[in-house]
């Protein structure tokens, strides 16, 4: 049995002797002081780090002594160390991958102690905000003596045509029954460690038909059930040769997007509902895939994954044992890789939605020939636990160029080293994005010649699949170059996704495309900025910048111009789609950063802003656009890249555009409103009823009388929450002082939200004040407490 181990903690920063309740998952950096001299400084989003303590007591009944006892930690951030009653029990260094403690020699019957510390404290640690604190949830399994091991079920598809699969069992005692069920109802069955089943009628899963089976594992011992482990899995085939990459047979394209690993106003808080809500965001805009960047994401986004039909390409670390951060993991890297790559199989086997494995990003290591080998090593390591996956790798070639040359950018301490004395330090990727940052999209060239292909070969040589990090301008030549090689664009320009496109459905050799990035994240404060702001000029953004800003989607979830261009060049709009770059009514100079290819956003109400100039885009595939204000045509322009841009002045009221296809008719046709009259507190609850334990998100916006959202008239705003606990609240503003645990928050471009958990059956409410405006009310039904073994 699975329980649920995640209420009754209390926790405490180490150096304090005051704790406060928290139900986990609990982001304990979120609650840190943001400052400028935080050692993190813009990569943490200016958060401070530390030591955190988590404690919980617990009682365990006679029958305990009978059991076998194990608690699993799905992410502990970071050099976790477990105690129960006071005896170091288990631990683990990497804060993304899950663990597990055996309490057996631990526990006792009666009052039991557990607690766990977690040190993220020397900094800087990452280059992105990392969050801390055991950020993803808990479980306690309670099992007799005679027991299947966690994560011991594996099912791997043999076959197709016709449908077959394999299931191995690890256990301890007793004999094992597998039984196949499809929607609740049994199809085969077989019995045996190791067992072979054919699947009738077999279903099987892709992005486009999500199909899942369970496969119910029974121990027995002389007849008795003695555990029963139910284990969800798809049947799928993954192929990959010169010619592409194969789901089931079928040529498949990726449609992808980076993501890093936090939920915005959450922190790093690993939620079910987060994490399903932002796939289902993402699935519903035309995505097909996406890349953990830069580890291992969370067992919940992977079960959203398998649910909805997405494709994952799993990440394992940002380095090697090179640092890019003074205290980052290439500390504990050489001595745990290889115990982190059969984790991360055990734990991503039975999810079809994992088709590739990454084994790092933009590491400088394979300029030398140690770095090649290791690259060999841990792909055959891949492939020896899992050869039904392909293994890849987010390789920048200039930076393995630059490192060959002995261009040292970084010490061995992670500092920089302008005297460039070290020579085997090599490029760090935090480096290229400072260059990238200068040199913009241009960059994609620098990796055409020769010597970054001679020096970044033999590493793409030993994956099965090259990852090209801003490399699109190699796409073209590779197949002449590398006849055999198979590549994806592992981390590219959104701006240059109509291009990489192009390219991706002409070569066959190409696979896919991941944006950076599908959804924008806190930390690495500002790489996308576009911004009034002065201080946005340069890489590194001075405090209080908080957040990327660069996406897709912001982190709220609202769409950017990005995801409506995306979705018209990936022919998934049915009619063109149109996007605005938000107006200063003081008409200050926009500073642009290289990560986005535009800030517009599907919006035509900025108040104030009269007669301001308005840059206007619309996204489709057809060749002409007509644009229409308040009825009047003002202007008719060609598409370039599934876009078309207007110069034109605003003007309140009704935007419209209208496309042309190549022979004069017209072919669909949107609009966008101006908010009229008086503007008032909107409040959107996602979700219409809930059992206790979920979590809700409250959408609130600033609005018209007419309903629509006003996008320069930002207000400070309260949110007062009843029957249920409010996690966070804030908006997407990516420069800020404000914090997401106040219950106060300013929006941005008319938008915030709030993240509520259900505490108590019955209607649970959210109250939002603003000076100057009316109380706004949404309310929720809470049905039933939630159970889960």
């Amino acid at each position: 049995m699975r329980k649920e181990f995640n209420d009754g903690w209390r926790f405490r920063k180490a150096e304090s002797n005051t704790y406060q309740k928290v139900c986990l998952p609990h982001d304990a950096m979120l609650s840190e002081k943001r400052t400028p001299d935080a050692g993190g400084k813009s990569a943490s989003g200016y958060f401070l780090g530390g030591r955190y303590i988590y404690e919980k007591t617990f009682e365990l009944g006679e029958e305990a002594a009978e059991k076998h006892i194990t608690f699993e930690f799905e992410g502990v951030y970071k050099n976790a160390e477990v105690f129960i009653n006071d005896r170091k029990a288990g631990g683990e260094c990497y804060g993304y991958l899950p663990f597990y403690v055996c309490g057996d020699d631990f526990l006792k019957v009666g009052e039991n102690v557990i607690r766990v510390e977690a040190d993220n404290s020397m900094q800087p640690d990452s280059r992105w905000y990392s969050g801390a604190g055991i950020y993803r949830p808990v479980w306690m399994h309670i099992q007799k003596k005679s027991y299947i091991e966690p994560e011991g079920i594996q099912i791997r598809t043999i076959s197709i045509s016709p449908a077959q699969i394999e299931v191995k069992t690890e256990h301890t005692g007793g004999e094992i029954e597998v039984h196949i069920l499809k929607d609740g109802k049994e199809i085969i069955s077989g019995k045996g460690d190791q067992v072979i089943l054919d699947i009738p009628d077999a279903k099987l899963w892709s992005d486009e038909t999500p199909e899942l089976y369970t496969a119910m594992v029974i121990l027995k011992e002389n007849n008795r059930e003695i555990e029963i482990v139910e284990e969800t899995f798809g049947i799928r085939q993954i192929t990959w040769d010169k010619n592409g990459l194969y789901v089931n047979g079928n040529q498949t394209l990726l449609r992808g997007g980076c993501l890093h690993h936090d939920n915005g106003i959450l922190g790093a808080c690993a939620y079910d509902q987060s994490e399903e809500r932002k796939i289902r965001i993402l699935k519903a805009n035309g995505f097909n895939a996406v890349r953990s960047s830069h580890n291992p994401c969370s067992k919940a986004l992977l079960r959203a994954c398998d649910r909805l039909g997405m494709y994952v390409m799993d990440e394992t670390w940002d380095m090697w044992y090179r640092k890019k951060n003074a205290y980052d993991y290439a500390n504990e890297f050489e001595e745990h890789y290889r115990q982190d790559i059969k984790d991360m199989v055990k734990r991503d086997f039975n999810h079809p939605s994992v088709i590739l494995y990454s084994i790092g990003n933009e590491v400088s290591e394979p300029a030398e020939k140690k770095g090649v080998e290791l690259a060999r090593e841990m792909t055959e390591l891949f492939h020896e636990l899992d050869d039904c996956r392909p293994v890849t790798g987010g390789f920048n070639l200039m930076i393995i160029a630059n490192a060959q040359n002995g261009k040292a950018v970084y010490k061995e301490d992670g500092g920089r080293d302008d005297s460039n004395e070290n020579k085997t330090a090599g490029m760090n990727s935090t480096m290229f994005n400072m260059i990238a940052s200068m040199v913009g999209t241009g960059m994609n060239k620098a990796a055409n010649g020769k010597k970054a292909d001679e020096a970044a070969s033999p590493v793409l040589d030993v994956v099965d699949i090259a990852g090209y990090n801003y490399a699109s301008g190699r796409y073209p030549k590779e197949g002449q170059l590398h006849p055999g090689r198979l590549i994806i664009g592992s981390e590219t320009f959104p701006q240059d996704l109509a291009k990489n496109w192009e390219m991706t459905e002409k070569y066959p050799y190409l696979v896919g495309d991941f944006m950076w990035t599908a959804w924008d994240y806190l930390g690495e404060a500002g790489i996308g900025a576009w911004s009034y702001h002065q201080d946005a000029k340069g890489f590194n953004k001075p405090y209080p910048w908080l957040l990327a800003d660069t996406g897709a989607f912001d982190i709220l979830g609202n769409p950017t111009g990005e995801a409506l261009w995306a979705k018209a060049v990936w022919g998934k709009a049915e009619k063109p789609l149109i996007a605005v770059q938000p107006i200063d009514p003081d008409g200050k100079k926009l500073v642009k950063a290289v990560w986005r290819g535009t800030n517009a956003i599907p919006s035509w109400s900025f108040r104030g802003c009269k007669g301001r100039k308005a840059v206007v885009e619309v996204y489709t595939q057809e060749p002409v656009v007509e644009l229409y204000v308040n009825g009047k045509r003002t202007g008719k322009k060609k598409t370039k890249l599934c876009r078309a841009v207007f110069k034109i002045k605003y003007e309140p009221g009704v935007l419209e555009a209208v496309s042309i296809g190549a022979d004069g008719k017209e072919k669909g046709r949107s609009s966008l409103a101006s908010a009229k009259g008086k503007k008032g507190i909107q409040i959107r609850m996602e979700e219409k009823e809930v059992r206790t334990g979920d979590i809700v998100y409250a959408d609130i916006r600033i609005a018209g009388e007419n309903g629509i959202t006003e996008s320069c008239a930002d207000t400070e705003l309260s949110v007062k929450v009843d029957g249920c606990t409010l996690l966070g609240f804030g908006s997407a503003n990516p420069r800020t002082e404000e914090r997401f645990d106040t219950g106060r928050y300013t929006t941005y471009r008319g938008y915030a939200q709030a993240v509520i958990r259900a505490d108590t059956p019955g209607r649970i409410s959210v109250t939002v004040t603003g000076d100057g405006l009316k109380q706004a009310q949404a309310q929720v039904l809470c049905i039933n407490e939630k159970t889960v073994e």
